[in-house]
């Protein structure tokens, strides 16, 4: 088995581990009652967009493992002893030392095409087919209504990231026309991004049996060969029993039952709509830029892209279902169309 499949699988085994040791007896019950653990599944796709959307940012699938509220990140039980070792070497991450924190740990895949999927041939005025595997470790703090997230993400773009082998599996199964362009993907290049932001939510004190509102600003930044780029926005949502977090959009880093909470998940069943929007100033995107130090195809980007996506998540027990759909600005010059994906994520608290 190839190397980096091997640091995959000890990655996930790693994640698994600390779902496991997160509910065990050493975890004290406070913390267990006051935030359990939790198990996220996000499945992205453009078919999700509506009819002849199989392109661009094509299809993407997340699997984030959520710790309790933690002590601290490097001796606190919830935590498992070879990531409490980590954190050791990670301190420079933490986002700060405030009165709720927790860590999530998430592994993931994305795939990226061009619209014409019957070519072969290189097609120049197109972004460049990339699939990227993904291991992220996130950390959370959290003081009122005022939350800081850091993540690192460490993987692979190219043909190791299995984007082909994956396309093809599900189309088969599907009874779809396979791409045909898969030859002229990036090459092998190992990736991070290192991911900062900051969110405010409004009003300070949001009811939580009945109906609501609220509105969750953020900004920050992302730096690295993967990605590097600066941006901004807000969230806002309305709905029966919001949740005490920090937005309910997958897309976003601490969004989605990720970030902590100060009270436990209402009884009964709960459900909100919630629009977001985000603006981006990109200097680097490397699914549209190519590889870093290797020729390879690529696409003059634009340096703005916004989006704006909306969407319904329904609670009930220990279970979450959100649904949503974005449209994005087109993100590179002679885009066809303007890109339009949508997102379903199952979460489940441990």
């Amino acid at each position: 088995m190839k190397a980096h499949l091997w640091l995959g699988l000890a990655l996930a085994a790693f994640g698994l581990s600390a779902a496991g040791n997160a509910s065990a007896t050493t975890c004290t019950a406070s913390a267990l009652l006051e935030q359990p653990p939790a198990l996220n599944f996000r499945v992205d796709n453009d078919l999700f967009g509506g009819a002849q959307q199989d392109q661009g940012y094509t299809n993407g699938a997340l699997l984030t493992l959520v710790s309790p509220n933690l002590r601290d990140y490097t001796d606190d039980p919830c935590l498992p002893r070879p990531a409490r070792w980590v954190n050791q070497y990670l301190e420079h991450l933490y986002p700060g030392r405030f009165e709720q924190q927790n860590m999530i740990f998430s592994v993931g895949q994305g795939l990226f095409t061009p619209t014409d999927h019957t070519r072969s041939d290189l097609i120049g005025d197109d972004r460049p087919y990339a699939a990227v595997l993904l291991a992220t470790f996130g950390f959370n703090a959290r003081h009122r209504n005022h939350l800081r997230t850091t993540q690192l993400a460490l993987g692979m773009v190219g043909p190791s990231a299995q984007g082909k082998q994956v396309q093809d599996g599900v189309h088969g199964l599907l009874g779809d026309e396979k791409f045909r362009g898969w030859g002229h993907q990036l090459k092998d290049e190992p990736v991070f991004k290192l991911l900062h932001e900051r969110l405010q939510r409004w009003p300070a004190e949001g009811e939580a049996h009945g109906w609501g509102w609220d509105v969750i600003s953020h900004g920050g930044g992302a730096l690295g060969n993967l990605a590097t780029y600066a941006n901004g926005g807000g969230e806002i949502r309305f709905g029966w029993k919001l949740p005490d977090d920090f937005g309910s959009s997958p897309l976003r880093p601490a969004g989605e039952n990720t970030a902590p909470t100060r009270r436990s998940r209402a009884e009964g069943w709960s459900g909100h709509l919630f629009m977001t929007a985000d603006a981006r100033w990109v200097l680097r995107d490397i699914t549209l830029d190519g590889n870093t130090f290797r020729r390879s195809h690529r696409v003059d980007k634009r340096p703005l892209v916004g989006e704006l996506g909306y969407g319904l998540a329904v609670m009930r027990g220990k279970w979450k279902f959100a649904l949503a759909r974005y449209h994005r600005s087109r993100e590179f010059e002679g885009q066809r169309q303007t890109p339009v994906f949508g997102s379903f994520t199952v979460s489940r608290t441990l």
